[in-house]
């Protein structure tokens, strides 16, 4: 996408920002991460604007580029926190629990139902915008 650009790489940043699209902001602010080569990794919403389908190959390449870097990781998609070493649940700004995915969806009702719901939204079917071909989890 980025030769598509006017002047391709050598496109002013600014310049390039109000032509792109969320994914392709996403994708350029993920490959400064990777250039920068930094200790320490914060990703606010890192798959927030990725479709499902290329979701786990971006999710791939972070981890295998951040590999023996300390990882943070701010996500409302829980497909993307779902193996991290481990998880804080906030609610109303506090810590509410915090552990793996498996002791969270143990001890934690919040975040069980907040998987129950991520995990539905998968399934969820709109056809020809009629009411009876829609199906909810």
């Amino acid at each position: 996408f980025i030769l598509k650009l006017p002047q391709g790489y050598d496109t002013p940043a600014g310049e390039a920002g109000k032509r792109l699209s969320g994914g392709e902001k996403q994708r350029v602010a993920i490959a400064r991460m990777m250039l920068k080569n930094a200790p320490i990794v914060i990703l606010d919403e890192a798959t927030a604007f990725t479709d499902p389908e290329n979701e786990e190959k971006l999710q791939q390449s972070i981890a295998a580029l951040t590999k023996g870097k300390t990882l943070l990781v701010i996500a409302h998609r829980l497909s993307t926190i779902q193996t991290a070493d481990q998880i804080v649940v906030l609610q109303a700004g506090e810590i509410l629990a915090k552990g793996t995915q498996e002791e969270l969806l143990v001890n934690c009702p919040l975040y069980q139902k907040m998987w129950k719901l991520h995990i539905g939204a998968k399934h969820w079917a709109v056809s020809q915008g009629r009411k009876e071909d829609v199906s909810y989890v």
